[in-house]
């Protein structure tokens, strides 16, 4: 419950600003922020591997092993938020649709969709009733977290920091598969 009201946290500081002070905090500030924090979130989801892996004997490891669908479930709410920010702001259907084919909102929109049977599955019943292709189904993840990506990178005014983001979640994720990969290997040599 502490977890959650911590990652609340930004999303109530956000929307009493946009509410309080919307000509200091307005549509880009919160769309902004929306998404800079469905990235961290997402970041820090995917980092929870590695992090197992490099330092498994360590208590505070298994305890974000077991709060890691919580994280991605709140950077899905943060780009839910992000999402229903960019909605509001646009308030017509006609508008959405012209601006469907740029390349940034196809990214955002294909990352959204191969998110949300993620956040809906994220739980133990999911989990329990799907059995293995519950794992299947969440490795979508990566291409989710790659087209979000893309998605900031080509939608920022100035892509500096999207890309310094992008590096990190690429660092993430090759420390990752050649920790798994040495895994593998330990495994083999056990077994031989």
């Amino acid at each position: 419950m502490l977890l959650w009201l911590v990652l609340a946290l930004p999303g109530i500081w956000m929307l009493g600003r946009w509410t309080f002070a919307p000509d200091v905090y307005g549509y880009g500030h919160a769309i902004g922020d929306s998404g800079d924090w469905a990235a961290w979130l997402l970041m820090a989801t995917l980092a929870v591997t590695p992090l197992r892996l490099l330092f498994r004997k360590q208590g505070w490891t298994g305890w974000l092993l077991k709060r890691r669908r919580d994280l991605g479930v709140a950077s899905f709410a943060y780009a839910a938020g992000h999402t229903l920010v960019y909605l509001w702001k646009k308030a017509s259907l006609t508008t959405i649709l012209a601006e469907a084919s740029d390349a940034y909102l196809i990214a955002g929109w294909l990352a959204l969709a191969l998110f949300v049977p993620l956040a809906v599955t994220s739980n133990d019943l999911s989990m329990r009733a799907m059995k293995r292709s519950w794992k299947a189904l969440h490795r979508l993840v990566y291409p989710a977290a790659i087209l979000a990506f893309l998605h900031w990178i080509w939608s920022a005014f100035d892509p500096t920091t999207a890309w310094i983001h992008a590096g990190i979640l690429a660092a993430i994720e090759l420390l990752r598969v050649a920790l798994q990969r040495q895994q593998r290997r330990g495994r083999s040599r056990i077994r031989a």
